[in-house]
C-alpha cells in the first residue's frame, strides 16, 4: 500500500519552472508518507508531475514507483496504490503475448495491461486499488479506483488542470486550492454523515473518483467511466449448491488475500466473520509449519461498564478466548483507555482530513498504531454484515419502506442541536431524502420479487454502496495513517455479487441471520462462535469518558471564536451535554449514539479550526 499525488495539464508546460513544480511535487508527497514510510519517488514531465510514498510489501527491492515504460519515444508512467490479488495470472499472460518485465511487482502488471488492452483492463484486475497512468503519447492521464472503493482516490478540476491525491490534504498543498465547505458540504457534514455521497469529498470542488470508476483527463475534457456496477439477476442454484458455492468463495477470497512478501496477521474479535478470516489464514500457514498472529480490542473498564443492549448484546473477550484455544495463534489483548479513545478524536480527524466516525475511529486508529509497531499487513472481517446480511435493518419491518438509510432512519437527533437559522438554510430532510432517492434509482428490481424482497434488496445495496464504503474508508485510513495495510476479503468483487443476488429466504433461512456464511463455514469453527449472535466492533462505556467528552465540549462552547458555534446552538447543546444518554439508540449505524454526538461535535470543531475551513455560507 502506498500514497500517491499528481498533477496534470493540458495546456502549460511544467518544465518551465522545473524548481517550482518539484517543489509542489515534494510538498504533496511529505503529506502523505505515513501511507508508505518505506520509500518515495517522482516524476516530473511537460504536462504531468507525479509523487509515490511506498509501504513494501511485494516485491521488496524492485517496486519501486514511479514506474515509466518507454515506446517507440513515448513515456508511459504510473503511481499506484493497492494489492492485485491476481498477479502470478496477469504476468503469466502478458508474458505469452511477448511482454518482458524486468520486476516481480504487481505495479508493472497494471502498467503493461494497460499497454495491451487499453483503458478497459480495470476488469481483468482482481484486487483493491487507485492509480494514476500518465499516456504521454496521447496526453493524458487516467485515474482509477476499484470496484468498492477500498483505495482512496481524491481530486480537483480547475480549468485546463486535474490536480489528485490519495488524500485531501496533499491536494491542499496546490498553491491556491485552499480549504472552502459550502452548504451542500454541510449538508453532508450533518444530514449524511460519517458517510458521503459517492464522489463526494465534503470540500467545495473535491470530488473522488467514485468505486468501480475511472477518469479519463485530456485536451477534450473529464470523462468519467463506470466500469463495474452491481446488478440484479435472478438465483438458479439450489441452496444446497449455493452454500458450497459460498464455501469456495469465501475460501478463495481469503487465500488469495494472503499473498505477500512479509508476514500476515489477522483481527480476531470472536465473532464469526474475524474468525472465519483467522480461520482459514491459520490453516493455510499451517501447510507451511507457520503460526497466525492475531490481535483483538478492548477498553479498559468494560469488564465492570459494559451495558448490553439490542445492538451489542456481549462482550467479545470469553469468545476471543474460545478461538486462540481452538487456532493456537500467537495471541495479542489490546485495550484501549478512555483518554487515549478522547485524545485520538483529532488524530483521526487527521487521518481523513475530515470529521468521521467519533470514537469508533479513534479507538481503531489507536488499535492499528499498537499492531503497526510490529506488522505490516492484516486481514479483517469487514464487510460480511453488509454483504450477508447482519444488520438489525434487514430483518426488522419497522425499516421496510421508510424511504430512508436505514442506519440513520431519523435526523432529529442531528438536527436538535444546530442554530435556527442554520438548520432551516440546510434543508437536511430534503437533502438526505434526495440522496436516498437517487441511490435507489441506481439498482434494478426483479419482475418476480414481492415489496418486502424489493425492500431487502434495496437496503442490501444501500449497505454496499454507503454504508460499506463508510468502513472500508474508516479502515484504509485508520490502518494506512500507521503504514500498516489491512485487507477485506469479504469485499470480492465475485463473492459480493453472487451473495447480492442470493434470495433472502437462503440467506437467513429460519431466521438464521447470516444463515448462509454460517452453513458455508461449518467444520471451520466451534459451534458457539459459528452461531454467536452478532455484537459488532466493541466501544467505551466508562462513565468517565463520557463526563471527557462533555468538558472538552464545554470549554469549546466557552471560546466566543470557536468555528462551530456558526452552526450549533450553546443554548441547546449544554444541556444535551448534562443529559442521561441512551446508549441503545444510535443515530448513525449500531454504536453512534449520544456520547458519539458530544465526540462528533468535537471533531468537526477540531476540522473548522485545524483546516482553517472557509464556510461559504
Amino acid at each position: 500500500m502506498c500514497g500517491i499525488a499528481g498533477f496534470f495539464s493540458k495546456g502549460k508546460s511544467y518544465e518551465e519552472n522545473i524548481d517550482y513544480y518539484r517543489k509542489i511535487l515534494d510538498d504533496m508527497r511529505r503529506t502523505l508518507i505515513p501511507r508508505g514510510p518505506d520509500g518515495s519517488g517522482y516524476f516530473l514531465g511537460r504536462d504531468c508531475g507525479l509523487a509515490h510514498t511506498r509501504l513494501s510489501v511485494i516485491d521488496l527491492r524492485d517496486g519501486a514507483q514511479p514506474m515509466t515504460k518507454s515506446i517507440d519515444g513515448y513515456q508511459y508512467t504510473i503511481v499506484y496504490n493497492g494489492e492485485l490479488y491476481n498477479t502470478d495470472e496477469l504476468r503469466k499472460d502478458l508474458q505469452q503475448k511477448g511482454w518482458k518485465f524486468r520486476t516481480a511487482s504487481d505495479t508493472e502488471v497494471i502498467l503493461l495491461s494497460f499497454l495491451h488492452y487499453g483503458s478497459d483492463f480495470v476488469l481483468r484486475l482482481d484486487g483493491i486499488f487507485s492509480f494514476a497512468i500518465y499516456d504521454g503519447r496521447h496526453h493524458k492521464i487516467l485515474l482509477y479506483r476499484d470496484s468498492f472503493g477500498v483505495k482512496p482516490l481524491f481530486y480537483t478540476v480547475r480549468d485546463s488542470e486535474i490536480i489528485f491525491a490519495s488524500e485531501p490534504k496533499a491536494i491542499f498543498c496546490y498553491p491556491g486550492i485552499r480549504p472552502q465547505v459550502d452548504y451542500d458540504g454541510l449538508r453532508e457534514v450533518f444530514g449524511m454523515g460519517p458517510a458521503r455521497i459517492p464522489g463526494s469529498g465534503i470540500f467545495k470542488g473535491i470530488k473522488e473518483v467514485k468505486p468501480g470508476c475511472y477518469l479519463s483527463f485530456s485536451r477534450y475534457g473529464v470523462k468519467e467511466v463506470c466500469y463495474w456496477r452491481l446488478e440484479s439477476h435472478p438465483h438458479e442454484d439450489s441452496y444446497e449448491k449455493t452454500v458450497a458455492v459460498t464455501e469456495e468463495l469465501v475460501d478463495g477470497a481469503i487465500t488469495r488475500q494472503m499473498v505477500s512478501d512479509v508476514p500476515i496477521c489477522t483481527f480476531l474479535s470472536g465473532g464469526i466473520d474475524s474468525s472465519l478470516v483467522s480461520s482459514v489464514c491459520s490453516r493455510n500457514l499451517l501447510k507451511k509449519g507457520e503460526r497466525l498472529t492475531t490481535f483483538s480490542f478492548d477498553f479498559d473498564g468494560n469488564e465492570k461498564y459494559f451495558q448490553a443492549n439490542s445492538f451489542q448484546p456481549s462482550q467479545d473477550r470469553p469468545f476471543v478466548d474460545k478461538m486462540v484455544d481452538y487456532l493456537h495463534s500467537d495471541h495479542h489483548y489490546l485495550s484501549c483507555d478512555y483518554e487515549a479513545q478522547a485524545d485520538l478524536l483529532y488524530e483521526s480527524v487527521k487521518a481523513h482530513d475530515l470529521p468521521c466516525m467519533a470514537d469508533v475511529d479513534s479507538s481503531l486508529l489507536y488499535f492499528c498504531r499498537e499492531v503497526s509497531k510490529t506488522q505490516k499487513v492484516v486481514l479483517t472481517g469487514e464487510c460480511a454484515d453488509e454483504v450477508f446480511g447482519g444488520y438489525p435493518w434487514f430483518h426488522r419491518e419497522e425499516f421496510f419502506g421508510k424511504e430512508a438509510f436505514p442506519w440513520t432512519p431519523d435526523l432529529l437527533p442531528r438536527q436538535e442541536l444546530l442554530r435556527e437559522d442554520f438548520a432551516e438554510a440546510l434543508r437536511l430532510e430534503s437533502f438526505v431524502k434526495n440522496a436516498y432517492y437517487d441511490a435507489v434509482g441506481e439498482i434494478e428490481m426483479l419482475p418476480e420479487e414481492n415489496e418486502t424482497e424489493t425492500n431487502r434488496r434495496q437496503i442490501g445495496y444501500l449497505n454496499i454502496r454507503f454504508f460499506m464504503q463508510t468502513l472500508l474508508n474508516r479502515m484504509d485510513r485508520t490502518s494506512m495513517h500507521w503504514g500498516l495495510e489491512a485487507r477485506v476479503p469479504f469485499a470480492d468483487r465475485r463473492l459480493v455479487e453472487y451473495i447480492f443476488n442470493v434470495p433472502w429466504e437462503m440467506k437467513a433461512r429460519d431466521g438464521l441471520v447470516k444463515n448462509i456464511l454460517r452453513q458455508s463455514s461449518a467444520g471451520k469453527l466451534p459451534d458457539d462462535i459459528l452461531f454467536r449472535r452478532k455484537s459488532p466492533y466493541p466501544k467505551s462505556y466508562h462513565p468517565f469518558y463520557e463526563r471527557l467528552l462533555g468538558n472538552r465540549l464545554k470549554e469549546v462552547l466557552e471560546d466566543s471564536d470557536a468555528p462551530i458555534l456558526r452552526l450549533i446552538d450553546k443554548e441547546k447543546v449544554l444541556p444535551f451535554i448534562d443529559c442521561v444518554k441512551d446508549y441503545g439508540k444510535p443515530w448513525y449505524g449500531q454504536l453512534m449514539a449520544g456520547p458519539q454526538m458530544l465526540a462528533y461535535l468535537l471533531q468537526i470543531q477540531y476540522w473548522l479550526k485545524e483546516y482553517q475551513v472557509e464556510l461559504l455560507l
